[in-house]
């Protein structure tokens, strides 16, 4: 999973480890301009972008954004750079959206088959 973590004008991305490692490492800091670029709406599976710390925090997917959390958008330099992170990130998940000619009118739900039972194994 990449997560791409937003507070201040210099925002840290983090990504996850390599394969065989644990953890997560820390790539170099980019600008608030740059990190909008990173956060691409339907792109993939993995990428997560958080406003605020945890706040409020925006998951990848390739047919669906999820955003869960709590934001206050307070009248500062924080509430602003927050507020300009959600905005890019909606902007471009909009933008995807209204670009997309094969647009269905609902997304199937997830999983698409029923689940089936799997025995105890510690019967």
């Amino acid at each position: 999973m990449k997560r791409i973590a937003s507070r201040d004008a210099r925002l840290p991305i983090i990504r996850a480890a390599p394969s065989g490692t644990s953890g997560f490492r820390r790539t170099a800091p980019v600008t608030q301009k740059e990190d909008q670029k990173v956060f691409d709406a339907y792109a993939n599976d993995d990428d997560v972008l958080n406003v605020q710390g945890d706040a409020l925090t925006l998951t990848n997917g390739t047919t669906r954004v999820t955003i869960a959390g709590t934001l206050e958008l307070t009248r500062d330099k924080r509430g602003l750079a927050a507020a300009l992170a959600l905005k890019a990130a909606l902007d471009d998940v909009v933008k995807k959206l209204q670009a997309d000619p094969h647009l269905p009118a609902k997304v199937a739900d997830e999983p698409d088959q029923k689940p089936g039972v799997v025995d105890n194994p510690f019967n």
